[in-house]
């Protein structure tokens, strides 16, 4: 039986720092607050939309400030997603072969619910997903394990049956703290240097490499 992968959103299969980019620096031009460039808001997402906020306004962070970006944030988002988000080259049909396969696939992510399941049903509108979680209310996001856990469950799999696979620290870590393998992806918002030092045993650096990566980790985990 092929095991479970779960997979992230943002960095691992979209690329949408365009999207959340424009979305945040409207939100903080229109709280008076100084912009970002797209290469610093890389640093600041992987953690929910709170922190990305708290993590844009630095020393201006004050709740009732960061809670009003945040919506603004929400607003603008939910509108204009679209033109900023798109499926990172050879993703779309790694993950076709990966389901003719017989692999089942999942995604959780740290980005609210809703737009993950929006994002990802109008991205990968071929692709067969057992699960698809995002942020919710009284759920802990990654790295706690919850997520990944549930999504074991759905599929009615033990979690050394799964394996993660996201492109950031976070989701090693939610791999370590689920018991699961984990495939760190190099394409996305965390640099090679920085997954090594997390403690990251595979990795690889493009798309169509997942299958192998799959089947190595499988054999890994049982040595």
């Amino acid at each position: 039986m092929k095991p479970l992968l779960i997979l992230d959103l943002d960095g691992t299969l979209v690329d949408s720092l365009t999207g959340i980019a424009s979305s945040l620096n409207h939100s903080l031009a229109g709280h008076g607050q100084a912009s970002h460039p797209p290469s610093a808001v890389r640093s600041f997402v992987g953690d929910g939309v709170v922190m990305l906020v708290k993590r844009a306004l630095g020393e201006a962070h004050e709740p009732t400030l960061a809670a009003s970006v945040v919506d603004s944030f929400k607003q603008h988002y939910d509108a204009n997603w679209q033109s900023g988000t798109h499926p990172y080259a050879g993703i779309t049909e790694a993950l076709e072969a990966l389901n003719q396969a017989g692999y089942p696939l999942a995604v959780l992510s740290n980005k609210p619910h809703a737009f993950t399941t929006a994002m990802t049903a109008r991205v990968f509108p071929t692709i067969n997903f057992t699960a698809v979680l995002g942020q919710r209310d009284g759920i802990p996001h990654k790295p706690e394990p919850q997520g990944a856990l549930e999504i074991a469950k759905i599929a009615d799999r033990t979690p050394n049956d799964c394996i993660i696979i996201g492109d950031s620290t976070m989701d090693l870590e939610t791999a370590r703290r689920a018991g699961m393998p984990a495939i760190a992806v190099t394409w996305g918002y965390h640099d090679r240097d920085r997954l090594i030092e997390a403690g990251a045993r595979q990795l690889i650096d493009r798309p169509d490499q997942l299958n192998a990566a799959c089947v190595a980790s499988r054999l890994d985990s049982k040595i």
